[in-house]
């Protein structure tokens, strides 16, 4: 079955088999987290003086915090971290380092005394975060608006690690529900990763002009990140595809970038239904639950079970994650 989206192309299908994800294996994105998680465990309790002056307290400007938090980040993996750009993000210097080929945030206080690995807006959190998603009867317990046939946005930055996460529990989900919903994904309306300005018009215009491809290039993407070999796999038009880029993704962004800030998304992922903001675990299953507590009368299939462990945040299918409800 297919979701019925609002694109030009009716014919679009979602990925028809469920992500694999084999949960003994780390995948980058979860070995590159722990080996930072070890560096922010050790500079809480070194009192953010390092050996060699990494970060002392008082003020550091964004190019000290990137260039110190990078020398010290090698010295403790044996080397292979590179800086990839600081920038002011959330009152914060946001450090972007790369690690065995995946980009990650780091945000520092711009007076150097706290140092932590992802910004969640206070008002996102909502209850426990479990590998196995633990939560999904308190989200459907939530006050979702009801329709025939709900209408679900799942907001999302191209690069950001939660977005991926959110991405691979949502296909699954959406592939189940096909046409009994209409179901979107869309773009936030600012960017955190450089990459993000690149790829966000490349999957805006597959979305709205070869909306038959879109879902099987995101499966693609969220592989591993590689665009022109999703765009050469899937077999999109590339002449269509930069000729929108160059003349219509803007035209295509900016109407994903108005409903962002109507609904007032502060983070990725964000997921909508039925105009209203809800909050959902990232497994298959949990978003199924959550999407499934918004009929009048529920299909069938909401009695499926999914997937039960929420991907890993990142790219890859491999491994699990824990935390479901942190975002860029």
């Amino acid at each position: 079955m297919e979701p019925d989206k609002e694109n030009k192309d009716n014919d679009s299908k979602p990925v028809d088999d469920k992500p694999k994800m084999a949960k003994t294996k780390l995948n980058p994105w979860m070995i590159a987290s722990i080996i930072l998680g070890i560096i922010v465990i050790v500079l809480l309790f070194s009192g953010f003086s390092i050996t060699g002056g990494v970060i002392n307290n008082g003020d550091i400007s964004k190019e000290e915090a990137g260039q110190q938090i990078l020398d010290f980040a090698n010295s403790q993996t044996g080397g292979g971290v590179e800086l990839v750009e600081v920038s002011e993000n959330y009152g914060l210097y946001e450090v972007i380092v790369s690690f065995q080929g995946q980009e990650l945030p780091l945000y520092i206080t711009k007076d150097g005394e706290a140092l932590v690995q992802g910004v969640m807006p206070m008002d996102s959190v909502s209850g426990d975060s479990e590998t196995q998603d633990t939560q999904t009867q308190d989200q459907q317990d939530q006050n979702v608006p009801k329709s025939d046939k709900p209408e679900v946005e799942l907001f999302i930055m191209t690069h950001c690690p939660y977005g991926t996460q959110a991405e691979k529990g949502f296909l699954p989900a959406i592939a189940t529900l096909g046409n009994s919903v209409d179901a979107k994904i869309r773009f936030v309306h600012y960017f955190m990763h450089q990459p993000e300005e690149t790829e966000t018009p490349i999957q805006v215009c597959i979305r709205e002009e070869q909306s038959s491809k879109f879902y099987d290039y995101l499966e693609c993407f969220l592989e591993d990140g590689n665009s022109s070999r999703c765009v050469e796999k899937v077999g999109i038009d590339k002449e269509a595809l930069d000729s929108c880029v160059k003349n219509t993704a803007d035209e295509y962004y900016a109407i994903d970038s108005e409903a962002s800030e109507g609904y007032g998304v502060r983070g990725s992922p964000t997921l909508v239904i039925n105009g209203q903001t809800v909050s959902s675990g990232r497994s298959p299953d949990a978003m199924l639950q959550t999407i499934c507590s918004a009929f009048n009368t529920a299909p069938n299939v909401c009695d499926n079970q999914l997937e039960t462990a929420s991907p890993s945040p990142g790219f890859g299918y491999e491994g699990t994650g824990s935390n479901t409800q942190a975002q860029c």
